[in-house]
Formats: C-alpha cells, sequence, structure tokens
C-alpha cells in the first residue's frame, strides 16, 4: 500500500517507510487495493478524530509506526473480504464475460 493518501502531518514518513506495492494483475487485485485504501484512510480519519494525533507523550515516530501499522492492517483486512466493497468494485469494473482473472 506505498501509495495510501493518507493526510496527517507523518503520512509522507509513513509511505517512505512502506515498499511499493505491485501494479495489481486484474480487477480483482486492483479492488482489493481500492479497499484497502479506503480503510486505512477512514482507520486514519477515526485515529484523528479520537485525539490520536501528536500529543503531549506522543513524537512523530509513534504516529509514523501508526500509520504503517495501519495500512498493513487494511491491507490484511482487503484481502480478507474487508467490507465487501472489493468484490462490488471488481464486478464493476471487469469486462462482461470476464471472471477478472489474468490470463
Amino acid at each position: 500500500m506505498a501509495d495510501l493518501p493518507i493526510s496527517g502531518t507523518s503520512g509522507s514518513a509513513a509511505l517512505a517507510a512502506t515498499p511499493p506495492e505491485p501494479k495489481p494483475r486484474n480487477a480483482t487485485e486492483a479492488a482489493k487495493q481500492f479497499e484497502a485504501v479506503l480503510i486505512a484512510q477512514m482507520m486514519r480519519s477515526a485515529h484523528e478524530s479520537g485525539g490520536g494525533g501528536l500529543g503531549p507523550d506522543q513524537d512523530s515516530t509513534s504516529e509514523t509506526m501508526w500509520d504503517v501499522a495501519a495500512q498493513q492492517f487494511a491491507k490484511v483486512l482487503a484481502n480478507n473480504g474487508g467490507m465487501g466493497l472489493a468484490k462490488l468494485v471488481a464486478k464493476g469494473i471487469q469486462a462482461p464475460g470476464s471472471d477478472g482473472s489474468a490470463k
């Protein structure tokens, strides 16, 4: 999830800490990556609104580590069914009669 556009002061530092995600080979992989991005953004928003921003007991390193952990969790969640959005997106972007797999 190297290209996750997460807002925040340490988002760019977290992005630099993760290896680049390979290009998706088919619609299903693209949809899973898209869902992971959305999950990561929701987690980031919830973290920030819950007072998860930099406080007196947090430094930029701990915030960066939180971002990396959230990205990895979002990726695992999306790859294991997530919220079901990836399945709907893949179905919507596949060509009629295609199963979404690489040939």
